[in-house]
């Protein structure tokens, strides 16, 4: 068994080129599900039923594991079963029928216009660390690039001239991102000044580097983030991922087309992006039932007598 796995691992960073965050999941969710059939003495891979996946599911639900993770293991589970049907190391698919449990719909959360702004000019622009994270932050927001896709670009990329941003996303895909005069002018300035402070001596073709002049890791961005959000005054999780929300969002907002968004987050999957018009069509009638003078009846107001 272990060396089958080794092998789908090495399928998965060689020939389906995911992304490091997707095989360490990929590793840990297996692994467990691997010490499940252990535990409960299944002979072989092939031997994986319905039975045995629905005790698995009864397991992780008893262990508190959330609806959305459950999904994720399973997905992982089914890759890995697809991938021995295909390299015929067992004649057919156990899991195949085995549905994954509906997800509860969540709105994504954004950051609001003054909340961005807060943000953006919480970072000190006298230190090479402050141009940095000056620009890191103006960049996610004007660009909605995921965190993996920031930590990865190298200076070849960036196109100051026409402000576009050549990305390699998810299954490496290509697509071009935009952003506006802010992020550029922020970034120029990281490039004149920080940057060449942080490199020092060493070489790197990395955009953002860290004190030492390596590359910037995508935990260390989380940390930025939260930083600069106590520091700001916002109440809320601030992550890369949010600032993706914010985009979009901010996006629909201004009236931008599903499609265009659609583009520039790189989704494959137009449903993927619907889900950022409902949280503009309730972010509409947030603001309707407040600033319409007659769309609440408000409570022990006198009527109007003739």
């Amino acid at each position: 068994m272990q060396d089958i796995f080794n092998r789908y691992i090495q399928h998965l960073e060689a020939e389906r080129n995911v992304s490091p965050y997707t095989v360490r999941n990929y590793k840990a969710d297996l692994l467990e599900f691997f010490r499940f059939l252990n535990k409960k003495k299944v002979a072989s891979l092939e031997a994986v039923d319905r039975k045995v996946m629905r005790d698995y599911l009864s397991h992780l639900v008893g262990q508190g594991i959330v609806k959305a993770s459950i999904a994720r293991k399973l997905s992982a589970i089914r890759s890995f079963y697809r991938y021995l049907v295909r390299e015929k190391i067992i004649s057919a698919n156990p899991i195949e029928m085995v549905s994954s449990p509906k997800l509860d719909k969540r709105l994504p959360s954004f950051l609001t216009l003054k909340e961005v702004e807060k943000l953006l000019n919480a970072p000190d622009p006298s230190t090479p660390q402050g141009q940095r994270d000056r620009a890191l932050l103006e960049l996610l927001y004007a660009s909605g690039l995921r965190v993996s896709e920031l930590t990865g670009l190298e200076l070849g990329q960036i196109n100051l001239d026409t402000n576009e941003i050549r990305v390699w996303g998810k299954g490496s895909k290509e697509r071009v991102v935009l952003m506006g005069e802010p992020a550029a002018e922020t970034l120029r300035n990281y490039l004149a000044q920080g940057r060449p402070k942080l490199l020092g001596e060493k070489r790197s073709q990395a955009l953002f580097l860290n004190r030492y002049g390596q590359r910037l890791p995508e935990r260390r961005v989380q940390l930025i983030l939260e930083k600069y959000a106590k520091q700001s005054g916002i109440g809320k999780r601030v992550h890369p991922h949010l600032l993706r929300h914010t985009f979009a969002t901010h996006l629909l907002d201004g009236g931008a087309d599903l499609r265009v968004v659609q583009e520039l987050l790189g989704h494959a999957d137009l449903s993927s992006t619907q889900i950022y018009t409902h949280v503009t069509k309730s972010q509409a009638r947030k603001v309707y039932l407040s600033a319409h003078p007659l769309a609440r009846k408000k409570k022990d107001e006198p009527e109007d007598k003739e």
